[in-house]
């Protein structure tokens, strides 16, 4: 049984996904809090907390809204 190649987004390739991963790892329960915070202050975004069986169709429509 051969195991599917992994699949990356468009722009995204192994040694992206790899630096990201990394940065988030090495990163401190600091470092991680304050990021959390500025991305909440950022005025030309929104949080919302929906039931989770919703998030594959948000999920969809904002990749839709992407394209």
């Amino acid at each position: 049984m051969s195991k599917e190649p992994n699949r990356f987004p468009a722009g995204w390739d192994k040694e992206r996904t790899s630096r990201v991963i990394a940065h988030y790892e090495g990163q401190s329960e600091e470092d991680a809090v304050s990021e959390d915070e500025r991305v909440l202050r950022d005025e030309n975004q929104a949080v919302f907390k929906i039931p989770s069986e919703l998030a594959p169709a948000v999920r969809k429509l904002l990749a839709k809204h992407r394209r």
